[in-house]
């Protein structure tokens, strides 16, 4: 009698949140993206009833991002050289401090004149951006410590899913907070969230810190950094195509106009258009921890950033709310394969002892490409119109994917299941 085949062992889609040390850096990750979504939302509406000028709330994601760009190098480098839970733990103690004395300075508003609650406020901010800017690297370079290599894929998975989750609750947690129990209680529930991700953190395991040089000068260890990600071709282009993608097709900074103007839903249609590429996202997040990516993911990947283009003229040029919708979800699922795509191979192809310096090169472009891009659809708008503009912007973005295929064939050919076998030798 012949045997039966013998079948490849089914994946186990909750592998990695099986780990006890990862189910505490997850509920840290989620309890900390809540605070700082809840922050942005909160001090955006809090400033501008302070002051009832636009301009200023500019300002507060440019305090923000300034320092966290600056930083991020030097971060990188500390990261792969000391302890990074303890670094975590120390960036989440600043961001106790912080929202601690943004819930003082709301709770003594009448009592302070307006420049000196306003500088209280933007000097707070500034900070915040200096504990992000440590966070991000050093978050990302903690992860792979707490799983088992066979396990990274299906953890960096479900870490994207837990911050798009988190995002979308903290934003409209932060609205209906602000809305209903005024400013001091939504401060006072941010101080709350960053005191509890500190405990959660606490509770993981201390982990080794990489073998590293510690006698090597700080500017040659990230300048190893950076020659890492411009010596290898697949992680540049993967870089670069993400950065492209997001830098023209940055529709969502232009979402309040088609709101207002064009689709004519209002606030409330505003708040749904904009969970919808983050619902995207998440559903194609659960789905790859369910089915990972395999062979043939770079063609996939550049398959999905077309079809992210695609979704972006289509939005631009729709008139339907309900279409524009379904278009922005479209277009979140597409992205989501690129983010995962992006950070996977990161992971994967980053020596331990070099993930912190590797990540913050990372961290800029894709901060720098966030900023740069809302900026490019606000100019673009202005001079060609809102439509036109998000148009235009798809077209880039279709433009990037074609001469990607031409110039970056590792990027093209990309092979997950053998990325993820030469990954498993020892670092």
């Amino acid at each position: 009698m012949d045997k039966p085949p013998i079948l490849p062992p089914k994946k186990d889609p909750y592998a990695a949140l099986r780990v006890p040390d990862y189910r505490m850096f997850l509920s840290m990750r989620l309890l900390t993206t809540l605070a700082i979504q809840i922050m942005s939302v909160s001090v955006g509406y809090f400033v501008y009833d302070l002051t009832g000028d636009p301009f200023m709330l500019g300002l507060i994601g440019l305090t923000e991002a300034v320092p966290a760009i600056l930083i991020s190098l030097w971060a990188g480098h500390l990261a792969d050289k000391y302890n990074r839970r303890n670094i975590l733990a120390a960036c989440l103690g600043l961001m106790v401090i912080c929202t601690s004395v943004l819930f003082t300075l709301a709770s003594n508003r009448d009592a302070l004149s307006q420049p000196a609650l306003l500088a209280g406020i933007y000097s707070t901010i500034f900070f915040t951006g200096i504990a992000r800017g440590f966070f991000s690297p050093t978050n990302f370079a903690f992860l792979p410590q707490l799983v088992e290599r066979k396990v990274l894929p299906n953890a960096i998975s479900w870490n994207s899913s837990t911050w798009e989750v988190a995002s979308i609750t903290g934003l409209g947690i932060g609205g209906l907070l602000y809305g209903f129990a005024g400013v001091n209680i939504t401060f006072g529930v941010m101080v709350i969230l960053t005191v509890l991700s500190i405990i959660f953190l606490l509770q993981i395991g201390s982990k080794p810190v990489p073998a590293t040089d510690h006698t090597e000068p700080a500017h040659l260890r990230i300048k190893a950094g950076l020659r890492f990600v411009f010596k290898s071709p697949i992680i540049i282009s993967a870089i670069a195509l993400d950065l492209f993608a997001v830098l023209f097709g940055g529709a969502v900074a232009l979402l309040p106009v088609f709101a207002k103007d064009i689709l004519q839903v209002g606030p409330e249609g505003l708040g749904i258009l904009r969970a919808a590429m983050s619902l995207g996202a998440i559903t194609m997040a659960v789905f790859i921890a369910h089915y990972p990516l395999g062979k043939g993911a770079g063609k996939l990947m550049l398959a999905c950033v077309t079809g992210f283009g695609i979704c972006i003229i289509g939005f631009g040029l729709s008139t339907n709310f309900w279409l524009s919708f379904l278009l922005l979800f479209a277009g979140g699922v597409f992205d989501e394969v690129s983010v995962y795509v992006r950070s996977s191979l990161l992971q994967h192809l980053t020596p331990d002892n070099m993930k912190g310096r590797v990540s913050s090169v990372n961290s800029i472009f894709i901060t720098s490409s966030n900023e740069i891009g809302a900026f490019e659809s606000g100019l673009a708008a202005k001079f060609m119109g809102t439509v036109p503009a998000v148009v235009f912007g798809g077209a880039m973005t279709l433009l990037v994917v074609a001469v990607a295929w031409w110039r970056a064939p590792e990027l093209r050919d990309l092979d997950f299941e053998k990325i993820q076998e030469e990954s498993g030798r020892p670092a």
